[in-house]
């Protein structure tokens, strides 16, 4: 895609009829996420940990948009428990799931656990996302032209997985094991496009990474060299999130999507920019590491897939 030929949030299709879920929509890339879906005719489910915060989300995108089909329904990543209540609850009353967004995160805080025992970080970006892929793959699969789009980063090429110390109960540095998180979003979203492809599976998977973007990510990070470099010194050339969120709704949206893609901004050094494909590191797209990475995930969610292995 040449830069005369820039898409933009404008050129998204009609989705009038199609239902998303979009976590972390309360704020930043999801809110910007959501407010774009929801105004092209979409029915967002805003999958947040703060229920206030998304209601107040909420009000945000009606007030600009009246008729948007929005609710607001409680997930939070970083427990497998909540990711199970909120998944039993979509099969409850949903007969179908088109489009799931695998957006939320958190970056650099000082080592701690989750709910069920994990290092912060690789719980609430990848596990839970893991864990809640699997229990919605289902009704994904009775949806129209449907797709899972995870969120990654320009970082994962800085990253890998710290196998024998995931939890960094050894070593842990905060931006390091941020770096491993995103490393693996990049390598999950890669196997299970290989999977799914095995299956012969309608799901597509799809990667996408904003680019350098302000959002609460980097302004809340709770280590204070993190916040200082990108919430202040960097934040002015940051874009804002209605670009940055670009990327994750190209590959949601755009009817050409190819499954396995990754999608990031056509500028330099993918930093800011109109939405392209873009490289997939060679690591993450690595079948020993993805093999390894998918076995590790359903070990510490107890969430298997009805897929099997890729060859």
């Amino acid at each position: 895609m040449t830069k005369k030929q820039r898409w933009t949030a404008d050129r998204i299709p009609d989705q009038t009829g199609r239902v998303f879920v979009v976590t972390g929509a309360n704020s930043g890339l999801g809110l910007a996420t959501a407010r774009a879906l929801a105004r092209r005719g979409g029915q967002v489910i805003l999958a947040v940990r703060d229920e206030a915060k998304g209601r107040r989300a909420l009000a945000r995108i009606t007030a600009e948009h009246p008729d948007a089909r929005l609710e607001v329904r409680r997930l939070d990543l970083a427990d497998l428990d909540s990711v199970r209540a909120f998944a039993e609850r979509l099969h409850t009353d949903r007969a179908r799931l088109d489009v799931l967004v695998n957006n939320a995160g958190v970056m650099a805080p000082p080592r701690s656990s989750s709910a069920q025992g994990h290092e912060l970080q690789f719980a609430c970006n990848h596990l839970g996302h893991f864990a809640l892929t699997g229990l919605l793959l289902g009704l994904l699969a009775r949806g129209d032209d449907p797709r899972v789009v995870t969120v990654s980063s320009l970082n994962h090429r800085q990253g890998r997985l710290h196998f024998d110390d995931l939890s960094g109960e050894r070593t842990y540095a905060p931006m390091a094991f941020y770096n491993q998180s995103k490393f693996a979003n990049a390598v999950f979203g890669w196997e299970l496009h290989r999977r799914l492809t095995a299956a012969g599976s309608p799901v597509r998977s799809v990667l996408a990474h904003p680019g350098f973007t302000a959002t609460n990510l980097q302004r809340s990070a709770p280590v204070g060299m993190v916040r200082l470099l990108f919430g202040h010194v960097l934040a002015p050339l940051a874009q804002r999130p209605e670009q940055g969120a670009l990327p994750q709704l190209y590959a949601a949206t755009a009817p050409d999507m190819a499954g396995g893609a990754f999608i990031g901004p056509d500028g330099p050094a993918e930093l800011r920019g109109g939405p392209t494909r873009v490289r997939l590191s060679r690591a993450a797209a690595d079948t020993k590491t993805g093999r390894r990475l998918w076995a590790v995930s359903e070990e510490l969610t107890d969430v298997r897939f009805a897929l099997p292995p890729a060859s």
